[in-house]
């Protein structure tokens, strides 16, 4: 069962290795010098900007990373984004992460995906949907948010995370779930 905390600066020495892992370096591309996790994580980390960071935890034991932001909280990427799909006002994003590797592809990437919007819904009532880009090329990644329910609904150029990395990527949506009689759906 995944359960969820947010990313603190005690947990990035497991995230330097996360990172560091031919998995996730492949496609997050990452400086994994305590420098380097501490700059870029510790902002969120510490609540000094919009994003959040979650890790998300297998019956207790950390599995990976979810990211999760606004997409108006950070204007140029709600251009590069706009420029390749629609953009609603309050649409997330989530970034995300397997980082043990003996872990990796034994189902969990859509289960982590489901239950990860599962929580957006209930902390943010007032996000319209999410909008996830993938490089093209990574298919494990867009399989894994197809299974978990998402939707394609554009291709297009974006800035890769690994400048080895071709321009197109998929982006993949999902809405709000409608709220029926009884909640949530």
């Amino acid at each position: 069962m995944l359960s969820w905390r947010r990313l603190d600066e005690s947990d990035f020495p497991l995230l330097r290795v996360w990172l560091a892992q031919p998995h996730v370096a492949r496609w997050w591309y990452h400086e994994t010098s305590p420098e380097a996790v501490a700059r870029d994580f510790g902002p969120a980390a510490r609540g000094e900007e919009p994003s959040e960071d979650w890790l998300a935890l297998l019956d207790g034991r950390p599995l990976g990373l979810v990211q999760q932001c606004f997409v108006a909280d950070y204007p140029d990427y709600r251009a590069e984004l706009a420029a390749v799909t629609e953009v609603p006002e309050r649409a997330l994003t989530l970034d995300y992460l397997i980082g043990e590797p003996g872990l990796t592809g034994r189902g969990l990437g859509p289960e982590l995906i489901r239950s990860a919007l599962a929580r957006v819904w209930t902390d943010h009532p007032d996000a319209a949907c999410a909008l996830i880009p993938v490089p093209a090329a990574n298919r494990p990644s867009w399989r894994a948010l197809e299974k978990a329910g998402l939707r394609r609904v554009a291709e297009g150029e974006l800035t890769p995370d690994n400048p080895a990395d071709d321009r197109r990527h998929c982006i993949y949506r999902i809405d709000r779930p409608e709220a029926g009689p009884a909640g949530p759906a």
